[in-house]
């Protein structure tokens, strides 16, 4: 028996093999695909993602990657400009392709022993007080004690389970896939930036290679989506919507996408959970699929992890959907408004013009990119300091960065009076004495997910706080 089934090798199902791994817990992947996917749905990884790699040594492999931009339009294609003074030392989206993601991660997961095996695709699975047996398609049987779908938006996991996914089906439908054009570059650009006044669901961009990204919506709405449309289908829909095809030609790949908004009822059913596009679908719209997916496993590894491991405190496996499942349906919220900014009917332009122009006022810009790049989150975790709940920017100390002292994936206590004890926890949880004039507190109690679930400077109250989400002293 193994500690954990992933099953999904998506940035989803590989990011929770990592945090998994890193606290010794056996993992084993599955994943129904002979090869990674070639196919670029996600094109980069927004700030609060950024921050999760770094918190994790991993920032380093993703920048020789991708490139860093500080450009606005990442809501609704609405705002001109980056905002100033985002709570974060990584103001910055990192461009970075799906498939660059998912193999970086699948090194890193492979890295820390996670075994990863393709083509063994999940058809049922039955469950238990001691564990979860999952049943492959060649009839063999794997059993573990807990099992995680992270596979996607029909995931098989969450049917099997009979989790309800209620929401809204799609409406619209996007053409997007990768090829080559004949059109000079000049003349691509000068026919996308007219379209694009008023069709944001549409563009063709230069990827290098010889290769473009091709965008255009659908006619309609096809029965079966997961067939892929053909190139003459691209042709036909350039035409009706720019008057020219670009000479597309020579497509790498094409595929299609909708705008269904629809989120799991239950993150947990007893000992099997969902995660990522399993949990929750919705229209890409600023780019935060990918991202909450990276999150939720990022919340999730290491509560799953105490739970395995026997130190989990009562409730904490529980307190995955109770977090993420909000953070979820905000991004649902989110992605519905910004699909009927980008529509093309005479109510909604007028709405959109009236919010490109709160747009320009700076607090409005930094709100809602705070929002799409999900620094803002903010967990309940009651009344108290300002910190209490949100996730804790990097801060410079005088031993060097606070991400730096988050790498093994544990809590930390990061203390400014040099009077407080961890001591009965210190197999969870590292103490580091600092007088940093850049917290702005006495001191912090990080979860491993960086999240802050104490302030303060008593001892008592301290240790009063420490079972809620590292369980019982040791000894």
């Amino acid at each position: 028996m193994v500690d954990v089934i992933v099953v999904g090798s998506g940035p989803t199902g590989l990011m929770l093999a990592s945090e998994l791994r890193l606290h010794g817990v056996r993992v084993v992947v599955l994943e129904r695909e002979a090869e990674p996917t070639s196919v670029v749905r996600a094109l980069g990884l927004h700030v609060r993602s950024i921050e999760v790699m770094d918190q994790r040594g991993l920032l380093e492999r993703f920048l020789e990657h991708g490139q860093k931009f500080t450009v606005g339009g990442f809501f609704a294609g609405l705002g001109t400009s980056w905002p100033d003074r985002l709570d974060t030392a990584h103001s910055y989206v990192l461009g970075i392709p799906q498939p660059v993601v998912d193999r970086l991660l699948e090194e890193r997961a492979t890295e820390l022993g996670a075994e990863i095996r393709r083509e063994r695709e999940l058809v049922g699975l039955s469950q238990d007080d001691d564990g979860v047996t999952a049943e492959l398609a060649d009839g063999t049987r794997l059993r573990s004690r807990y099992l995680v779908g992270c596979d996607g938006g029909r995931s098989t996991v969450r049917k099997l389970l009979g989790v309800g996914f209620p929401g809204e089906p799609t409406r619209v439908e996007t053409l997007l896939g990768e090829m080559e054009v004949s059109m000079p570059p000049e003349t691509v650009a000068a026919t996308v930036a007219e379209v694009r006044k008023t069709q944001k669901r549409f563009g063709v961009g230069p990827l290098g290679g010889g290769a473009h990204r091709v965008v255009v919506p659908a006619e309609g709405v096809t029965e079966d989506r997961s067939a892929p449309p053909t190139l003459e289908e691209f042709r036909k829909r350039l035409r009706a919507v720019a008057g020219t095809d670009f000479g597309v030609h020579s497509p790498r790949w094409l595929s299609r996408f909708g705008d269904a908004t629809r989120q799991a009822e239950r993150y947990r059913v007893g000992r099997v959970l969902l995660a990522g596009d399993a949990a929750h679908v919705h229209p890409p719209t600023g780019g935060q699929g990918l991202n909450l997916g990276i999150q939720d496993a990022f919340n999730l590894g290491w509560k799953l992890a105490a739970e395995v491991g026997g130190w989990a405190p009562e409730g904490l496996l529980d307190s995955y959907h109770d977090e993420r499942h909000p953070v979820a349906a905000d991004v649902l919220d989110n992605t519905r408004a910004q699909m009927e900014l980008m529509s093309t009917e005479p109510g909604p332009q007028a709405v959109r013009r009236l919010m490109s122009e709160l747009m320009d006022f700076e607090e409005v810009n930094r709100y809602l990119i705070e929002k799409v790049t999900a620094i803002a989150v903010r967990y309940d975790f009651g009344e108290g300091h300002g910190l209490l709940g949100g996730r804790m920017r990097d801060i410079g100390l005088r031993r060097g960065r606070l991400y730096e002292l988050t790498r093994g994936g544990r809590g930390l206590l990061l203390d400014r009076t040099g009077r407080l004890s961890a001591a009965g926890w210190a197999d969870r949880i590292d103490h580091v004495v600092d007088g940093t004039e850049e917290l702005d507190a006495p001191a912090v109690l990080l979860r491993p997910d960086g999240h802050v679930a104490w302030v303060g400077e008593d001892q008592e109250e301290l240790v009063g706080h420490l079972p809620t989400w590292f369980g019982a002293a040791a000894g």
